[in-house]
């Protein structure tokens, strides 16, 4: 029987985290996180999980507290948004270069300057060739689930990556849902013990993490981890099957929306799918054959599955919460027409909107469809990028 709560995004990825009953977990506070990691720390004191939870100075603290638990063996997890994330950035690369299984929640938010303490995909953005696993979410449901999920994506022998669970700041993060929070034990089972191969404990075998690597076996150790990065991208999928045997739910790279006879489609990441689905709903019911592609494994980039899917519309569009600032595009445009490139000669357009949490109502996402229908009519692309809804 579903178990039905109230609850705000942060509090459903919390619920994850109980449910994980991670060894270590370090925190640092920063808006739209902060309530997140508050949640968990009432799990913490009322000794609903066995978590070591370790209160550092900063950001930067706390992904280097993460790095070394995860090499001493533990299972390790942290979360953060927006400039945090950034000031993470030297040791984001270190828990990747180490094969360092750290799953981190990110609240989704705009970098400074100007300060704005709202959503928009700047900061994951940021981090996309960090080699860290990016799952994107819909809503606080996606948020608890793919938590749930990274878990095991990080820890498989064949990947052993460092994973972020993104959802949009405040948005999901605090607006409140109906989430279907499974049972404790289910959960337990699914995610199963970690049992690393490697550690920093194992004193029978002495270890070296993060040793000086020059230009004799440096590109060999980070061609190891690219592959990680490729094998990430069978594995994510063999865990959202396994998902969908354990709660009835199932889990892919991309999900689909009325694709199957439209004509024109948008792309997108994150919460924006849930508003967007309603406008397709509303056009659909006026004879317009439109749909949607939402993405939900951004890092790795399921390019081939992308262009499989998207290859055979009259025109597409790409909406992106963050601009790329390089005159072309923002990031998940440019990931979309690398992957089509060659493959077809569909037309294909770029939106940047709703930057710093500017709202994107159901008539902005209206006017999108109704250029793109234009473009698939006549085949020309009036303009190749379009901030919406900026004054």
């Amino acid at each position: 029987m579903p178990n039905y709560k109230a609850l705000t995004g942060n509090e459903a990825v919390a619920w994850a985290m109980k449910q994980i009953n991670p060894d270590v977990v370090a925190a640092y506070p920063i808006t739209p996180q902060t309530s997140l990691m508050q949640k968990f720390a009432d799990f913490v004191a009322d000794g609903d999980v066995d978590t070591e939870m370790v209160l550092v100075e900063s950001e930067h603290s706390a992904m280097s507290a993460c790095v070394g638990s995860a090499a001493a063996g533990a299972r390790t997890m942290t979360a953060t948004s927006a400039n945090g994330l950034a000031l993470m950035w030297e040791i984001l690369y270190i828990a990747s270069g180490n094969r360092l299984p750290i799953v981190m929640p990110v609240v989704n938010r705009a970098l400074s300057a100007p300060i704005n303490i709202h959503g928009d995909h700047s900061d994951t953005m940021g981090a996309r060739d960090s080699s860290w696993i990016q799952l994107f979410s819909e809503n606080a449901q996606e948020a608890y689930e793919n938590t749930i999920q990274a878990v095991r994506i990080a820890e498989h022998k064949d990947v052993l990556l460092p994973i972020m669970v993104t959802l949009d700041g405040f948005i999901i993060s605090h607006g409140m849902e109906t989430v279907d929070i499974y049972d404790d034990k289910r959960v337990k089972d699914f995610v199963g013990e970690f049992k690393p191969d490697h550690t920093l404990l194992n004193f029978k075998k002495p270890l070296t993490f993060g040793p000086l690597d020059l230009f004799d076996y440096y590109f060999e150790h980070k061609r190891q981890q690219a592959e990680g990065m490729k094998n990430a991208l069978r594995v994510i999928e063999e865990v959202g099957m396994d998902f969908r045997k354990t709660f009835g739910k199932a889990y892919r790279h991309t999900e689909g929306y009325k694709l199957d006879d439209a004509d024109v489609a948008i792309v997108l990441l994150g919460s924006t799918a849930g508003t967007a689905k309603e406008v397709i709903d509303q056009l659909r019911q006026e004879g317009k054959k439109v749909g949607q592609l939402k993405i939900r494994t951004f890092r790795p980039f399921p390019e081939e599955e992308i262009a499989n899917i998207l290859s055979r519309f009259k025109a597409i569009a790409v909406l992106d919460r963050s601009d790329g600032f390089n005159a072309i595009g923002g990031p998940l445009y440019n990931d979309i027409k690398a992957a089509l490139y060659g493959k077809t000669s569909v037309p294909i357009v770029n939106y940047i909107y709703g930057l710093g949490g500017r709202d994107i109502p159901v008539g902005d996402i209206r006017k999108v469809f109704e250029d793109l229908l234009e473009t698939a009519r006549t085949k020309e692309i009036k303009e190749p990028l379009t901030y919406l809804g900026v004054r």
